[in-house]
């Protein structure tokens, strides 16, 4: 059979590629590593990244567990494993769950490669295109992220330094119809308010009388400075059967572990595995099995003491500046643990305009635009406590309050003002006072 070759035709320019999915070009990408990114020079006091300090990372004792797993278990460590996750990791973090309030077996949780996945593979687990999610407001950057990349329609939730409004919050669900309410609830990203025990019982309330799952993430909830600690929304007899609680290593022993959890109920709990089958088959065996060494061989509570002791400090030498560093009538969060204090200036500042310059003052915060869902407070901004010694805080505050005076043209302040109660004023004396004035 003779095969006849095409005539040759005059070459055409090629056809572009097919076009990215919608949900690339709507999600957008994080603010904060785009600051980050431009700010990694070494001389810049970066207030932006939510970082822990590398510095009080229990490097040894890390590598000790890595060391142990891999002479003693080297063929298990590297080879594939379950889904689900290791059983010895799974049963420690049932036994600390359990612990703080929520009884737990092994097999109620799911091992993910850091908390972040797990709301990527609940964002597929539970939404369709148009379907309404329920966020704090402000809200956690990348909770945003996961939930618009699903396709989800993300209404804010309004509310005070207690958390959300629970008035505000029935109405929305009756009116929205969503799918789940994500919270932060102690400690929160980015505002560092705990929400109150009444407002928790109202969430889980709400979940129950009107069909709605939870979703509450919990990274920061070990680093408490002072104050008692709140419940989980989880603990709830209300909200037992809805309530998805988030956990992860990153905060208390090293992000660079990629260690997180979920616990969920069983049908949601297996389709959160079948989504991360698809997604990495299995967080790394090696990581999950020195985890588990290291809660067997070392005291993790001792060490998170340690590293919130030192975080307090350095919560305490950032209110110390404020003060000094902001322009006349600004507020502040003064959280009781964490990372994060949440600023609040006159409502003349844009804080994402007058980053470049305030960036010129080799210093760095987060614009608190983006954390919003709805409307945009422009006069806000996230401030990190926790990468810098106090020291170094207080010179950044000097450059910040610099910055800001060189974009905004305002006169140094006249004298200090200390941070109090959950928002600070003028008025307010006392660094360590548990009341603030209403001014």
């Amino acid at each position: 059979m003779t095969v006849t070759e095409p005539a040759s035709v005059p070459a055409a320019s090629p056809a572009p590629p097919p076009p990215l999915a919608a949900r690339t070009r709507s999600a957008g990408g994080s603010p904060v590593r785009d600051i980050l990114a431009v700010t990694a020079r070494p001389e810049v006091v970066n207030f932006a990244g939510g970082l822990p300090d590398p510095e009080l990372f229990d490097a040894e004792g890390i590598a000790a567990a890595y060391r142990a797993v891999l002479a003693e278990l080297p063929g298990r460590a590297l080879q594939y494993a379950t889904t689900e996750g290791e059983p010895e990791l799974r049963a420690a973090l049932a036994e600390r769950t359990s612990a703080r309030g929520v009884a737990t077996e092994a097999d109620d949780l799911l091992v993910t490669t850091g908390s972040q996945q797990a709301l990527s593979l609940l964002a597929t687990a539970l939404l369709e295109p148009g379907d309404t999610v329920l966020v704090e407001d402000p809200c956690y950057l990348a909770a945003l992220q996961s939930f618009r990349f699903a396709g989800a329609r993300v209404v804010a939730v309004p509310g005070d330094e207690r958390g959300p409004d629970p008035q505000a919050l029935a109405d929305l669900v009756v009116r929205e119809r969503p799918k789940l309410f994500y919270t932060v609830p102690t400690f929160q990203n980015p505002t560092g308010r705990t929400m109150s025990a009444g407002r928790r019982a109202a969430v889980a309330e709400a979940a129950a009388r009107h069909g709605l799952w939870i979703v509450e993430d919990d990274p920061y909830g070990e680093l408490r400075f002072e104050g008692e600690r709140v419940p989980w929304i989880a603990s709830y007899e209300a909200a037992r059967d809805r309530t998805v609680l988030l956990g992860s290593f990153s905060k208390v022993m090293a992000p660079g572990l990629r260690l997180g959890w979920l616990r969920a109920p069983a049908p949601l709990r297996r389709a959160c595995a079948v989504a991360k089958q698809a997604a990495d088959l299995h967080t790394p065996t090696v990581n999950q099995l020195a985890a588990a060494r290291y809660l067997a061989d070392r005291d993790l509570d001792a060490h998170v003491r340690r590293v919130a002791r030192a975080y307090g400090e350095r919560r305490d030498a950032m209110l110390a500046g404020l003060a000094e560093a902001l322009p006349a009538g600004s507020r502040w969060t003064r959280p009781e643990g964490g990372m994060f204090l949440w600023v609040r200036l006159p409502a003349s500042y844009d804080t994402s305009a007058l980053l470049p310059e305030v960036v010129r003052h080799d210093v760095a915060y987060v614009p608190g635009a983006p954390f919003h869902a709805g409307e945009p407070d422009r006069s806000t901004m996230r401030l990190c406590f926790v990468t810098q010694r106090p020291d170094a805080i207080a010179e950044g505050l000097r450059r910040l309050g610099e910055g800001l005076r060189a974009a905004g043209g305002q006169a140094p302040r006249p004298r200090p003002v200390r941070a109090t109660g959950p928002y600070s004023h003028q008025k307010c004396h006392d660094v360590r006072s548990r009341t603030c004035c209403s001014a």
